[in-house]
């Protein structure tokens, strides 16, 4: 008889204030710590983060608040990819699937998935 051991985990793997604008040319973009990523929706693709190095003129603050990050395997109320959740206010917790990660410099776009899955419920 052969046993399978299933290893579920949840790892926080980053964390910190970030602040989602729009620019006075319209474009999207999201600072999470020190990094800078252009917000768009692809067509026929979905919703993408861009890395950026670029200054930005901010035209309006959409959100401002904490973010934290997880990395989730085996467990079974989870995807089991990278998820992000942004600090929306009043309790609530907006969560993102980040299923390559996100933008590096020698991978400067990342698809990122709006999703239901909240990792931690409490509040900041």
């Amino acid at each position: 008889m052969r046993i399978l051991y299933c290893l579920a985990m949840i790892q926080s793997v980053g964390g910190g204030s970030y602040r989602l604008y729009e620019t006075k040319s319209h474009v999207k973009v999201v600072e999470l710590a020190k990094e800078k990523y252009i917000w768009l929706l692809a067509p026929g693709i979905g919703e993408i983060l861009v890395l950026t190095t670029a200054s930005h003129r901010v035209k309006n603050v959409l959100s401002v608040g904490n973010y934290r990050m997880y990395k989730v395997k085996n467990e079974p109320d989870f995807t089991d990819l990278l998820h992000l959740e942004l600090f929306v206010g009043n309790s609530v917790w907006q969560g993102y699937l980040l299923p390559t990660g996100l933008p590096t410099n020698a991978k400067k776009r990342r698809r990122i998935i709006p999703t239901k899955e909240i990792i931690m419920k409490a509040t900041l």
